[in-house]
């Protein structure tokens, strides 16, 4: 929904690796609730954007939220492409226009390690630099 060009009239594109569509699945599964009191699932889709920050310049900042925080003239709406076992929730990424300039190319990852588990962004082609955490980058 909503593909944006670069100068060059490429489209800025992104993608959803397997991993990461199959959480935002779970999450947004409408039969499941984050709630203890069982109301309905809120989560639709993961924003990531990009601001000003970190120990490198710019920071990822990402969060889940519910359909309603669409914004059909600045947003743009990545779907993962469905699978046969695709499950009963959706796999969207949703980004402003300047986040998505920053990180076309990117992959959105999902990683479980012993410290925790977080979506991530990896193969960001305008990152020249990260910090350790993965979530500060810097760009020429």
């Amino acid at each position: 929904m909503n593909p944006r060009k670069d100068d060059d009239g490429n489209t800025l594109m992104i993608d959803i690796s397997e991993r990461a569509t199959e959480r935002l699945r779970e999450i947004s599964d409408p039969s499941s609730s984050p709630s203890a009191t069982k109301e309905e699932n809120p989560y639709h889709h993961l924003r990531i954007t990009v601001t000003s920050g970190g120990c490198h310049g710019f920071q990822y900042m990402m969060s889940l939220e519910p359909e309603s925080k669409i914004d059909a003239e600045e947003d743009t709406v990545f779907e993962a492409e469905s699978s046969a076992d695709g499950g009963p929730g959706e796999a969207k990424v949703v980004m402003d226009e300047p986040s998505l300039e920053l990180l076309s190319g990117s992959t959105v990852d999902y990683t479980m390690e012993l410290i925790g588990s977080q979506f991530t962004i990896v193969n960001n082609p305008r990152a020249t630099s990260n910090c350790g955490c993965g979530t500060s980058f810097d760009v020429n």
